[in-house]
């Protein structure tokens, strides 16, 4: 497809201004091929990809093994579903998992994406708590904090411009200060922490009822925001708050798990042991949709507990034997290739590049992140941490920035779910000197855009 053919509207994009394909002259680049950390567009032009497409392309472009398990698996058995049966690539993931995944998390259920996996969890925490005897039917999650589009997940997200179109939702959905330390909104002790983050989830749990909340959801590292890293003692807090009060403690791990941090999973990197883990994006380095959730013995024991029980819950293509195939065959290459160790060598070198551009350049507010995950939030005046308003930020972002670092060919998220900020999130095999490219022309358009904006 042309840039021409996407013009007349037949392919609807997501998340995407309608203004900015549906028009005579498109500026969304219509990629055609890919190769390692890069990727091509329609006209030959090529653009590092500084995202991993959308936090889920750990491997890059064109790795044949996963091409080969693909194909091997549509020749011998092409579908079979996980509903009253089972196929053996989804058994063998889901030993493969428990075998990486932290505790006594060894139970997997397999969906499609990330939203799904977190409604999984939402329906699962609420039968856990049924099964028990207890009617728990409400949520905490954070505020910017994204977990999916799909209606439950949607209530859990603590972005509101993504919810009020769509309201009223569920009932019971409650949101509580992030892990912001550049801009905290629950202490003015911070920086340093005093956890008061944290202790705003009890506060909600005790005005609500302990009986009445059914889990917590934290992503290790916040993405909405730009790269919230949990302060030191923050998610053992937050683990003694469930405990106290009966709550599931659900890690939301769509893009930090398989290798974002530089472990398999974000709740390893940080230390801590949730009673569930969803996935999606990285189980298959995004050559086939797979999602999941991964549980707790204790909540599998009661799923089990006669003859007649079961998880109330499933779908046609959840766990597909071609998308297990593949997590299988990611798996293999994450071990021979080290791709874990590649992240762990070079992740703090390029967070000490990025810090360097802080050095450089006064737009740039913060430097936060860890791996292969960082963000750059972008300020008007630094030593006030003051921010751009809102038609500085649009003529920033989508008047300059998005615009610019294409033209440079580099792929990267300029957004504003709350101040504005860059995200950079490269395949996991990505060099150092390919993490240099980045840098290199993060610097350009840092320079650049601090005279556009004196204008």
């Amino acid at each position: 497809m042309s840039q021409a053919q996407l013009s007349d509207g037949n392919l609807w994009l997501h998340f995407t201004r309608t203004s900015d394909f549906v028009t005579e002259h498109p500026t969304v680049p219509v990629l055609v091929g890919g190769e390692g950390v890069y990727v091509e567009d329609a006209t030959g032009k090529r653009y590092l990809d500084g995202l991993s497409a959308l936090f889920c392309a750990q491997l890059g472009y064109g790795r044949q093994e996963l091409i080969d398990a693909a194909t091997e698996q549509l020749a011998r058995l092409p579908f079979a579903t996980n509903w009253a049966w089972a196929h053996q690539p989804a058994i063998d993931l889901a030993h493969a998992l428990a075998e990486r995944f932290p505790g006594d998390i060894d139970h997997f259920f397999f969906v499609n994406s990330g939203s799904e996996a977190v409604e999984s969890a939402m329906k699962l925490a609420m039968q856990y708590h049924q099964l028990r005897g207890e009617h728990r039917f409400k949520f905490i999650s954070r505020n910017y904090a994204y977990h999916g589009t799909t209606f439950g997940a949607l209530g859990m997200t603590g972005l509101a411009g993504l919810r009020q179109m769509f309201e009223p939702l569920r009932p019971g959905h409650f949101h509580v200060p992030n892990t912001n330390e550049y801009r905290c909104s629950a202490s003015r002790a911070c920086p340093p922490c005093d956890l008061a983050c944290a202790r705003s989830i009890e506060q909600v749990v005790m005005a609500e009822g302990p009986e009445t909340i059914a889990a917590v959801f934290v992503e290790p590292v916040q993405n909405a925001g730009g790269c919230f890293t949990p302060p030191e003692g923050y998610l053992d807090e937050v683990r003694r708050i469930c405990d106290e009060h009966g709550i599931l403690m659900v890690s939301d791990e769509v893009i930090c798990a398989f290798g974002r941090l530089g472990t398999w999973t974000g709740a390893e990197r940080y230390g801590y042991l949730p009673d569930i883990i969803t996935f999606a994006k990285g189980v298959t380095a995004a050559y086939q949709p797979l999602g999941g959730l991964g549980f707790r013995s204790h909540i599998a024991e009661l799923l089990g507990q006669d003859r007649t029980s079961m998880y109330l819950h499933g779908s046609t293509w959840g766990g597909h034997p071609v998308a297990a195939a593949v997590a299988l065959a990611n798996i293999e290459v994450f071990e021979k290739d080290g791709v874990l160790d590649n992240v762990n060598a070079n992740g703090p070198w390029f967070g000490e590049q990025l810090w360097g551009l802080h050095a450089k350049h006064d737009i740039v507010g913060d430097v936060r992140g860890t791996g292969y995950f960082w963000a750059l939030e972008l300020v008007k005046d630094r030593d006030n941490k003051v921010g751009f308003d809102d038609d500085e930020t649009e003529r920033l972002l989508r008047g300059f920035l998005s615009t610019r670092l294409l033209e440079l060919g580099l792929i990267c998220r300029a957004d504003d779910r709350d101040e504005p900020v860059i995200q950079l999130s490269p395949p996991l095999v990505a060099t150092r000197e390919e993490l240099g490219q980045i840098v290199t022309i993060l610097d350009q358009v840092l320079g650049e855009a601090t005279v556009e904006m004196q204008r």
